[in-house]
């Protein structure tokens, strides 16, 4: 069995106890227990093995039957150096736990069916958000409500789910190996799982994995020349609405598997959960918390300090940023927005859409050797009025490298078809490639949702990639200027690249060939029947 088949098989097992459970609460609610208890197991697996290798031979050895953990052994004996020992771990691991919070000991508590094991969860939570790490993390389990009704009516009986709860997960997962690429990808195949069974909420968090794929690919190549390959480094990855941060983590994955680095991710997410599943995927990922910063605020209103510089010397900027913002949202901008840096060189999105708001946001911040690359609906490629203003600067400034059209049914949240934008400031080519994927050839379906394919994806990358001077029948096209202009600055992609089949052409002199044989058979055939009514006496026919 592969490495990633054992991932895999962690997921699925994570899977069946959340499937076994979760008619005990709030499909959501139990999302975020299952979630926050697997990343309490995770940062307590490498936290301990950081400190048997720090304590070296002074790593206490229990008996099988000893259920207490060796740090706790140590702690007690040895309290005057917790302290320094403690400063070290912070140095090295770059946060501390103390054993009562490890989850050997909340495991313990809840095989035991022990009293206080809500108590003490709710202990450990505080001591991780407030002094376990440095000051990446308040409020970290804020969302998490260990008090909540939803868990039971009164205290005991909550103790007693989560007892439930807990004893399940140590036991499903005690065979597994879970190192950080296993818990990682279990988390994220948990974030999968739970997406599809939460239809419309599942965009709040949830990029696919196919799609993610294609972003993530396509912004870590060469932006003046995809055909050179991956980039050797990427300075800061951005994702404006950045959901659970798998789309950020998948930057991360293709650029390093290439070889290349990413010095430092950032992401913002308005929804308060979702955030704090952000924040937890990245050190599941093995993520320093020195190597990523997720902001918690609203993108339009750029309530992000570090994005709201005024001063332009001061402006921060991204190579690579990606984005699956809410489609076609409704915004509010206020009389003096028309002025924010962002939009005044554009304009306004329309309240009813606010995509075109989003796509400026991202765009503002684009370095001139950067790539952009968007998820939105159809509707932007067309719509009329602001949009239409919009689209138009951003096409006679040479701004729109690349137009993706997708399938429809591709998301949990959403049946409607979408398009990837590609955006770029050091575009060199003056014209706009449109590729077609959303033809029934180029997609698989299946009973719930329609999905790309590996060959669908390396077509669209591939296409991308080597921009072909000559068009492909059906799929992709170069367009100019001149022709985009002639249409209006129209991006809609049926304009530019057919999607009919030709009629097949017919060949006269086969047809007629093929005519004259079945009338000579049927001649041949009459003849013959009429032989035997000649001789049985019968009319001829």
């Amino acid at each position: 069995m592969t490495a990633k088949q054992k991932q895999n098989e962690l997921g699925k097992a994570l899977w069946d106890i959340a499937d076994s459970l979760r008619g005990a609460m709030n499909a959501d609610s139990f999302r975020d227990y299952m979630l926050s208890f697997l990343f309490l197991r995770y940062l307590s697996s490498n936290y301990q093995e950081s400190v048997k290798k720090e304590l070296g031979s002074d790593y206490p050895k229990l008996d099988e039957k000893d259920k207490r953990t060796p740090l706790s052994i140590w702690y007690d004996d040895n309290p005057d150096y917790v302290e320094e020992f403690e400063a070290q771990m912070r140095k090295k691991v770059h946060y501390v736990i103390e054993p009562d919070y490890l989850w050997g000991s909340i495991a313990e508590m809840a095989r035991t069916q022990h009293p206080d094991l809500l108590k003490t969860l709710q202990k450990g939570f505080k001591y991780i958000e407030n002094e376990s790490f440095g000051n990446s993390f308040k409020g970290l389990f804020s969302e998490i409500n260990l008090d909540s009704e939803k868990l039971g009516k009164n205290y005991e009986a909550r103790n007693a789910k989560l007892c439930t709860i807990i004893q399940k997960i140590a036991e499903g997962i005690a065979d597994f190996d879970t190192d950080t690429d296993s818990l990682g990808d279990a988390y994220e195949y948990l974030i999968g799982q739970f997406a599809a069974g939460s239809g419309k909420k599942a965009g709040e968090f949830y990029t696919p994995q196919q799609i993610s794929s294609i972003l993530s690919e396509i912004v870590t190549l060469d932006a003046q020349d995809p055909k050179l390959g991956k980039k050797k480094k990427i300075n800061r990855v951005l994702d404006f609405t950045c959901g659970s941060g798998s789309l950020l983590l998948n930057v991360k994955t293709k650029i390093e598997k290439a070889g290349g680095t990413i010095s430092q991710i950032y992401g913002q997410e308005k929804n308060v959960t979702t955030y704090n599943l952000a924040r937890m995927n990245m050190l599941l990922h093995g993520v320093k918390d020195s190597e990523f910063n997720i902001f918690h605020g609203d993108t339009l209103k750029n309530e992000w300090p570090l994005l709201n510089e005024m001063n332009p010397a001061k402006k921060v900027e991204f190579d690579a940023i990606v984005a699956n913002p809410p489609f076609s949202l409704r915004w509010s901008p206020s009389e003096t927005t028309g002025e924010d840096f962002r939009f005044k060189n554009y304009g306004l999105a329309p309240k009813s859409a606010a995509d075109f708001a989003f796509l400026l946001h991202g765009f503002h911040f684009l370095s001139d050797e950067g790539t952009m690359a968007i998820i939105l609906p159809h509707g932007v490629l067309f719509r009329g009025g602001a949009e239409s203003r919009i689209r138009e600067k951003l096409l006679k400034d040479n701004n729109i490298d690349t137009v993706i059209g997708l399938p429809s049914n591709l998301f949990f949240s959403t049946g409607i078809p979408v398009c990837i934008l590609v955006l770029k400031k050091c575009k060199k080519e003056d014209d706009v490639l449109f590729i077609n994927a959303s033809d029934e050839e180029n997609f698989a379906k299946e009973k719930r949702q329609n999905y790309l394919r590996k060959k669908d994806i390396q077509k669209i990358l591939d296409t991308y990639q080597n921009r072909p001077e000559e068009k492909i029948e059906r799929y992709a096209r170069r367009v100019s200027m001149d022709e985009i202009v002639k249409n209006d600055y129209n991006l809609n992609i049926s304009r530019y690249v057919s999607t009919a089949k030709p009629e097949p052409i017919i060949d006269l002199e086969e047809v007629h060939t093929k005519l004259v044989d079945v009338e000579e058979r049927i001649k041949a055939s009459r003849e013959e029947h009429n032989s035997y009514l000649r001789e049985l006496g019968l009319k001829e026919i």
